[in-house]
């Protein structure tokens, strides 16, 4: 029999925790990021769990440890942590260096990395960044994006829980799009087709009648064809549904105050990351401007000269105009355009009384870019089906989700933030892949 132990419950050392112990001897794990070789010795830049750390080797005893290491190795180091003041924006923490007494060979790759881990920016095609992923991940700047993704999706379900919500996890394999059209993933489900998730959408609303206040972050998959810097087919959607509001404002200003919670974790938590990317966090003003989407069409008419006046949506170009303007005039990087029309927004979208042919919806647009996507759903049964059959949807085909409706719902909304877009504006990436893990576009399917 084996006696298990709780001994790797003890944490590791952090980076904060290095910092206040200057003068005392560590011994720590991690793998070799970089060497650099000098006359006296060499300086080793260790990849930990929150960073990079800078320890110091010299030549006299450690000869051979030096002329066997290598960058991707992993090695537990013992030394004495000692203050230093280091400029390099990659090294975290920057206040202290570990002093090297020992090195143990823990496992060596089979391989060198094909690339040059090395250099500060890892200056590689995306496609060839894309392809090594496992490996180009590991570089400190590929790795920030994501840490400071992460954090954004932990402070999105703090802001939630401490508004009352409840976190929910919702089927990704359903058997009817929430969102209809030809963007949605048909698979085989034994003896019968299903389709991959486009959105939690009818879960949400059926969770507003358990919760009242529901939330997910989670995958959701679109079938679009597209090959552009800011669509991927697989992405990380951060929902929230809630019900007895009195409009759709309440909606978007609980995503403000999520965003101002989003970004307040931001600058707690990945202070070294954010430096180290050299990002600047949108300020978030305290009224956030909100117009119409026949008014955006008209200030993007006047600056550009195309007439774009009676369009169902915002183009590309339009976004870019938009956010430049409201930078300009409001004094605010965000921007909230409302009142989308009726056949550009889904099914469950609640029709605006008091303008026929506009919706209770809003998009919300940041850096040129529209980043979430939200309103007012129907909660009348006899309404929603009237709506479905508008849309030439069956309705029968929808009996489950129309279940919540049949039974009572209170006025609700929500929204849905696309997590790798909102991160991408944030650190000014052009291309969302950069911001995801491993993504999933037209053409990719791995790693």
């Amino acid at each position: 029999m084996k006696s298990i132990s709780d001994k790797g419950l003890t944490g590791l050392i952090s980076a904060g925790e290095l910092e206040q112990m200057a003068g005392k001897s560590v011994t720590i794990h991690g793998m070799v990021q970089r060497i650099r070789r000098l006359g006296w010795g060499a300086f080793i830049i260790l990849r930990r769990h929150d960073g990079l750390l800078q320890c110091v080797m010299g030549n006299e005893g450690n000869e051979e440890i030096l002329d066997k290491l290598e960058v991707e190795q992993s090695v537990e180091v013992t030394g004495t942590v000692k203050k230093a003041g280091i400029k390099d924006t990659s090294i975290h923490p920057d206040t202290v260096e570990l002093h090297l007494e020992s090195v143990r060979f823990i496992s060596l790759p089979a391989e060198l990395p094909p690339v040059d881990m090395t250099k500060k920016v890892l200056d590689l095609h995306i496609d060839t960044n894309l392809d090594l992923r496992p490996l180009s991940l590991r570089h400190p700047v590929e790795r920030a994006r994501l840490k400071i993704a992460e954090s954004l999706a932990s402070a999105f379900r703090n802001s939630l829980s401490g508004m009352g919500f409840t976190e929910i996890r919702t089927p990704k394999i359903c058997s009817a799009g929430a969102e209809g059209g030809a963007n949605i993933f048909m698979i085989k489900y034994f003896d019968r087709e299903a389709f991959l998730a486009q959105s939690p959408q009818f879960y949400k609303q059926m969770g507003v009648g358990i919760f009242e206040r529901v939330f997910e972050v989670g995958p959701v998959f679109r079938a679009e064809p597209h090959q552009t810097s800011r669509h991927i087919n697989e992405y990380t959607s951060l929902d929230f549904e809630m019900g007895f509001i009195s409009g759709f404002e309440e909606i978007m200003s609980v995503e403000i105050a999520i965003l101002r919670d989003c970004m307040e974790a931001l600058k707690k938590d990945c202070a070294y990351e954010l430096e180290m990317l050299g990002a600047d966090l949108p300020v978030i003003p305290a009224d956030v401007p909100s117009i119409t989407l026949e008014q955006a069409h008209l200030i993007t008419s006047e600056i550009s000269g195309k007439d774009t006046t009676g369009e169902p949506d915002l183009d590309p170009e339009e976004e870019k105009i938009l956010c430049a303007y409201s930078q300009e005039n409001w004094d605010s990087e965000f921007l909230f355009v409302t009142h989308f029309p009726t056949e550009k927004r889904p099914f469950y979208t609640m029709d605006d009384p008091e303008e026929p042919g506009t919706t209770l919806s809003f998009d919300l647009l940041l850096r040129g870019l529209e980043v979430t996507t939200g309103g007012q759903r129907i909660h009348d049964l006899n309404t929603q089906v009237e709506k479905m059959k508008a849309f030439g949807l069956d309705p029968e085909a929808f009996e489950s989700y129309l279940q919540a409706h049949r039974y009572g719902l209170p006025p609700h909304g929500g929204l849905a933030i696309g997590l790798e877009r909102l991160t991408a504006r944030i650190l000014g990436v052009d291309n969302i892949r950069l911001t995801t893990m491993f993504p999933r576009d037209v053409k990719r399917l791995t790693p």
